[in-house]
């Protein structure tokens, strides 16, 4: 039986006197498309940066492909992608190529320069989202669904095996959001990349999805989509503390 991607144990996490997370335990296995939901101050962020290795929960266990987070080696085999909006200056004077290219510091270290390959590997990462025409244009020419997309193939560049995107359609418009969500698809499905997305959105729970894990600083439902589909609405407003609209 392989080990899952993520694997989280019993863990909980406090700030001073306010507790976050308590006894969080669910895993992602790989392959899956998992959605992460919670409302805003349900923890979501405080757990991402747990895996991410940027905080030590209280306590619990968490391991990363098998391995304890806190020696876990292989960092370059997560990508992340965070909001846009909190994350970067769409003003910056950097071309696509240079933005993509920049997701290779993980992998080959911050003093090296990347190999002959690195231009190959950088047009393929567009490739996979639909960006290689874009590849000299300047970043802050692009609109926030193209602009999200390089951040995207900018976390694909390192060839990571799960990618963790945390509210990825900040910025981007509501006729372009499906398109969006596709190409993730197509990631997960053809290139056997395991997805963890990361909303406080209801609404994008779709056929897309293959796993829910809903979250409001503990763990109220981990599963198959098709389970979560039969949770009840006045169920799911409990677990909230308010009216959502769960679309399917």
């Amino acid at each position: 039986m392989q080990k899952p991607l993520i694997d989280i144990q019993n863990v909980s996490f406090q700030y001073d006197y306010t507790q976050v997370l308590k006894n969080i335990s669910f895993r992602v296995e790989e392959g899956d498309f998992l959605a992460l939901l919670g409302p805003n101050g349900s923890g979501k962020s405080t757990l991402l940066k747990i895996i991410l290795g940027l905080l030590k929960p209280m306590s619990g266990e968490i391991k990363l492909f098998g391995e304890p987070s806190a020696t876990f080696k292989h960092r370059e085999w997560i990508g992340y992608v965070s909001q846009k909006s909190n994350a970067f200056n769409s003003g910056f004077p950097a071309t696509v190529q240079e933005v993509v290219k920049s997701g290779l510091t993980k992998k080959i270290g911050l003093w090296k320069r990347p190999g002959r390959d690195a231009k190959e590997k950088v047009y393929q990462a567009l490739q996979a989202v639909g960006m290689e025409k874009f590849i000299h244009r300047n970043i802050g020419e692009l609109s926030g669904g193209q602009q999200q997309r390089v951040f995207i193939a900018r976390a694909l560049v390192s060839e990571p095996k799960l990618l963790i995107l945390d509210e990825p359609t900040v910025g981007i418009d509501h006729e372009n959001v499906q398109s969006f969500y596709d190409m993730l698809v197509t990631l997960n499905r053809e290139q056997g990349i395991t997805m963890m997305l990361v909303t406080h959105d209801v609404d994008i729970v779709s056929d897309r999805i293959s796993h829910v894990a809903c979250l409001n600083q503990t763990i109220h439902f981990h599963g198959y989509k098709g389970d979560f589909d039969t949770i009840s609405q006045n169920t799911l407003d409990a677990w909230y503390g308010h009216a959502v609209r769960k679309i399917h």
